[in-house]
């Protein structure tokens, strides 16, 4: 009977159970910081791609902006705003059309696109 009453006062059963403890807590904050590093970062996410109710969502610095379309195409929806031309080399140049849109001082279109030129 003398086995019954002894207790087991072992002091290396509670320093391995402050270290489950100490471990339970690093991975919170390291789950905690990876978590906020994620949501700071800046990506774009595109919904139900091609789909007419396709949604693109951006986050950038901590926000959420999310762009929804009507369900159709854009078309007409517009003015046109000028003329770019592409260049044998592969670079494309941007033009602004004379009239309202123009910005003041900007050379007009020219009637076919030219040669680059260095």
């Amino acid at each position: 009977m003398s086995i019954l009453d002894e207790e087991d006062d072992d002091p290396m059963l509670s320093a391995v159970n402050l270290v489950d403890v100490f471990l339970v807590l690093v991975v919170a904050l390291l789950t905690a910081v990876a978590l906020q590093q994620q949501s700071q970062a800046n990506e774009t996410v595109i919904r139900n791609a091609g789909q007419p109710d396709m949604e693109i969502v951006v986050r950038k610095d901590g926000q959420e902006i999310k762009y929804r379309g009507n369900g159709g195409s854009a078309e007409g929806q517009g003015e046109r705003a000028g003329v770019a031309y592409r260049l044998k080399d592969g670079s494309i140049i941007y033009v602004p059309e004379a009239g309202e849109g123009a910005v003041p001082g900007a050379p007009a279109a020219p009637a076919a696109p030219g040669p680059a030129r260095p």
